[in-house]
């Protein structure tokens, strides 16, 4: 018997069990061979404080100070470069404004990467404070703490059946048993899933692909200190990456749950946009993958007890935001269950919580 169950062993999972580790006893469920396998496994590994719409922008303003200093930060200086053509006057400035990034000229903008177009690329705007985000120490950061307070971590738990029997959550892989008082719903892409095994109502979750192509560095280029840089309209995005590239093309196709793998077609694509504005065509990849960004109905992120079982602990929906949001979601956990008030104000607890679907 354990006082908090959690299912799901990606980045929301395990900064959950972080916090309530320090409440009571802990145990957490991973399907999988090891943690961080899906979606937490394949992330852009980026900290955009713009990005999301207004609730998750909040979350990442609240979990900034965590990334920056907890444990030495996660954090390092990249920034970030937006790009348009000749014919995206409007939309260009709409999303350069909604980023917090301030124009260019694209001739600075080729200093910083060199292999623009010049006959495409003739727009640009900047933003310093954008940072790469070392999502295996931050997650390493979160498990050693967790195991430190004595949290138990099972891996090969794919839950089959759960239950309420005598107050409590009673779940099973089929040959193994877990009780505890409440029950975490971290599972990412499966959320809905493990909420209907549990007999309570989805919310809506769903799961989208987004692939990312490896490609050397362009033409021989030293890629290190290159920014974020990404098309108008999210056709693509690239960043630096152990001396090569990677590039996504951005696509948010919607998917099952499953263990997703990159479509060709789509990333064939994709670097075909990606090639239209820049001067070094794509010869190779050297590796390809894909992950599945889960979204509730609103993109805003699930987080609060079900309405229907004040036990049932949805930590969900969390899109493409995951990393840069779990060090204030897993402190919203934490006080929601042990009666604190939140540091986060109101109208965003509010808007995080489950209870704004019935």
């Amino acid at each position: 018997m354990t006082d908090f169950l959690i299912i799901g062993g990606g980045i929301a999972g395990v900064s959950a069990a972080a916090r309530l580790s320090e409440l009571g006893s802990v145990t957490l469920l991973e399907a999988e061979d090891a943690l961080s396998y899906h979606a937490s496994g394949r992330s852009a590994a980026a900290f955009l404080e713009n990005y999301g719409n207004d609730v998750v922008r909040a979350l990442n303003r609240a979990s900034a100070d965590h990334l920056h200093n907890a444990n030495g930060g996660v954090l390092s200086p990249r920034g970030q470069l937006l790009v348009g053509g000749p014919d995206e006057a409007d939309s260009f400035s709409a999303q350069a404004l909604d980023f917090g990034l301030t124009e260019i000229s694209a001739t600075d903008a080729r200093a910083r990467v060199p292999i623009l177009n010049p006959a495409t690329v003739t727009r640009a705007a900047w933003r310093p404070d954008v940072f790469d985000l070392d999502t295996d120490l931050l997650l390493q950061n979160f498990l050693r703490e967790a195991r430190g307070n004595g949290a138990e971590v099972v891996t090969r738990a794919r839950i089959s059946a759960i239950r309420r029997k005598d107050g409590r959550w009673c779940v099973s892989d089929g040959t193994r048993d877990w009780e505890g008082t409440h029950l975490v719903n971290a599972a990412g892409a499966w959320a809905d899933q493990i909420a209907a095994l549990a007999g309570i109502a989805p919310l809506g979750i769903q799961p989208y692909r987004r692939s990312m192509a490896r490609l050397p560095a362009p033409a021989g280029h030293d890629v290190r200190d290159w920014p974020f840089f990404a098309a108008v309209d999210d056709r693509w995005y690239a960043k630096p990456d152990a001396g090569a590239l990677l590039v996504s093309p951005s696509e948010a196709d919607p998917m099952d749950p499953h263990d997703a793998w990159a479509d060709d077609m789509v990333l064939a694509e994709g670097l075909a946009r990606y090639e239209e504005m820049v001067t070094e065509p794509v010869t190779r990849i050297l590796s390809s993958w894909a992950g599945l960004r889960s979204f509730a109905p609103d993109h805003a992120l699930v987080v609060g007890a079900d309405p229907a079982a004040p036990t049932f602990i949805w930590v969900a929906g969390q899109g493409g935001y995951g990393f840069q949001t779990c060090a204030a979601v897993a402190d919203l956990v934490a006080h929601l269950l042990n009666g604190t008030p939140p540091l986060l104000d109101a109208a965003t607890v509010a808007a995080l919580s489950p209870a704004r679907f019935h």
